[in-house]
């Protein structure tokens, strides 16, 4: 009874999502990156009444192990809401860009269950793809390299420390959440604006992952923010994603 009971609450809880995800999805355009590693599905919200003329800022969002697939719909269903929602955009206007890893891929190879990892030498084939897109994107659209953020949570936190250890200059900011790094590039990361965010009870991730990454990014000089949601389990996205203090301070950086 209480197995089938809970593939009930599970299949609700999937059901909910997919009907989640495609409301949002209208306000995403759904595209294919064709480039020399391969191709890589992604979803692309352009602000209102884009204008060629002006320079934008740009997020790029890693969705979680979840929401991995080939529908290009799934990775809008957590924080995509949340920024393309009228609030945000009216105040932020920018450009999102939702990339979708296979089932059979990871964003970083490493588990996500070590205790720490070292980077591997090579990015992983989506993570790579992530990057050639991002050229793309800047080659089509009017976008401020001054002004561009990733953040990314659980699987796409450990996407986020990744990516911002490879391309340091690449971002204005970012916004691992409930991910993992490596220490070793801490360094390179210190004079990056960032904001970590984590659940104190998550047992998926473990919080030590994210309090370890900014122990040694200010042991290196930096000055990284760290929020962590006592008692709160792997979600720790949903609080971060609904705050108007994360808006406020993500699209105040700007690079020199």
């Amino acid at each position: 009874m209480l197995r089938t009971y809970t593939w009930a609450i599970l299949a609700a809880t999937l059901m909910t999502q997919s009907l989640f995800a495609a409301d949002v999805a209208d306000r995403f355009a759904a595209r294919t990156y064709k480039g020399a590693a391969g191709e890589l599905k992604y979803r692309l919200f352009t602000p209102a009444d884009y204008d060629a003329q002006k320079k934008y800022p740009l997020v790029l969002f890693f969705h979680g192990a979840g929401e991995r697939g080939d529908d290009n719909t799934k990775q809008l269903v957590h924080g995509m809401q949340d920024f393309s929602s009228a609030a945000v955009q009216q105040k932020y206007p920018c450009f999102i860009v939702a990339p979708q890893c296979p089932n059979d891929e990871q964003w970083v190879n490493v588990p996500w269950s070590a205790a720490e990892h070292t980077m591997p030498q090579k990015p992983a084939k989506s993570l790579q793809l992530s990057l050639d897109l991002l050229k793309s994107l800047q080659d089509e659209f009017s976008i401020d390299p001054k002004r561009m953020y990733v953040t990314g949570l659980s699987m796409g936190g450990y996407a986020t420390w990744d990516i911002i250890q490879r391309e340091p200059e690449l971002f204005a900011a970012a916004a691992p959440i409930c991910g993992g790094g490596d220490k070793a590039g801490a360094k390179v990361m210190a004079s990056l604006p960032l904001w970590a965010f984590h659940g104190g009870s998550d047992s998926a991730v473990n919080p030590q992952r994210s309090r370890d990454m900014i122990a040694a990014i200010k042991a290196a000089g930096g000055a990284p923010k760290y929020t962590e949601y006592e008692k709160v389990g792997h979600d720790s996205w949903s609080a971060t994603y609904r705050d108007p203090e994360f808006y406020a301070w993500l699209f105040a950086q700007q690079r020199d």
